[in-house]
């Protein structure tokens, strides 16, 4: 059996929102190991003179912690 811990991570890029996730894993995995998966739980985009300016997203990054 596997324990695995789930984090919520707020990330935002001004590309979009792919690299908003990746982003969320590099600084997530700056901290933790055994990253096993990202959730992309909410999505938002700000909007300014009718254009995009900010991708964010809300992700729940999901990472091993032991096994038994």
């Amino acid at each position: 059996m596997s324990v695995v811990k789930v984090i919520e991570v707020l990330s935002q890029s001004d590309k979009g929102w792919e690299e908003a996730a990746q982003e969320a894993i590099n600084q997530a995995s700056k901290t933790v190991r055994n990253i096993q998966s990202v959730y992309i739980k909410e999505m938002q985009a700000i909007v300014e003179n009718n254009k995009i300016v900010s991708y964010r997203i809300n992700a729940k990054i999901s990472f091993l912690i032991g096994e038994q």
